[in-house]
């Protein structure tokens, strides 16, 4: 992961390597806020991202629960496998 801050510079760096593609970018919402601002603020960095890399077109963001929100803010990817799947069963040791 990176800081908002710090996504400009990993985005150059990446797209820098031979052997990369800069595809887009991805976050999950945090737990317990609203995910439609933390997926707005994602939205705004993607096209700060695409400024400089237009061929950087993914916003990945949005699961089951949030996609209505995700999509509402320009995700073009949305991880919805509780959805299609069901939910998990709890990992115990």
């Amino acid at each position: 992961g990176a800081r908002p801050a710090d996504v400009a510079a990993l985005a150059d760096a990446i797209a820098a390597e031979p052997g990369l593609i800069l595809g887009g970018v991805m976050a999950v919402a945090p737990l317990g806020a609203p995910p439609r601002a933390a997926f707005g603020k994602l939205r705004r960095i993607a096209e700060s991202v695409r400024s400089a890399h237009p061929r950087a077109l993914v916003i990945s963001a949005g699961m089951s629960g949030d996609l209505e929100e995700a999509i509402a803010e320009g995700a073009t990817h949305v991880r919805i496998g509780t959805a299609l799947l069901g939910g998990r069963r709890p990992f115990v040791r």
